[in-house]
């Protein structure tokens, strides 16, 4: 079965031409990039700053954990 038309996605949008990427709307792109950004910055939180002295469990574990990235990245902890 031949057919001249080429089988369109079944996630394409709308009024979409074939080949074109679609617009994402700022709307429904800015609350994943605050809630990334904000996981972002609790990550750089946690290698960064934490030397057990504001850390969310007590002790020194997350700073054992990532002590090899501290390094990595160029950050002192001793």
């Amino acid at each position: 079965m031949s057919s001249s038309h080429a089988a369109t996605p079944a996630t394409a949008l709308p009024g979409a031409l074939p080949g074109e990427v679609p617009s994402i709307p700022l709307r429904r792109l800015a609350p994943w990039a605050l809630f990334l950004g904000l996981a972002a910055l609790l990550v750089l939180f946690f290698v960064s700053a934490d030397q057990g002295a504001v850390s969310i469990p007590a002790g020194t574990a997350i700073h054992e954990f990532v002590h090899d990235g501290r390094h990595l990245l160029g950050f002192p902890c001793h």
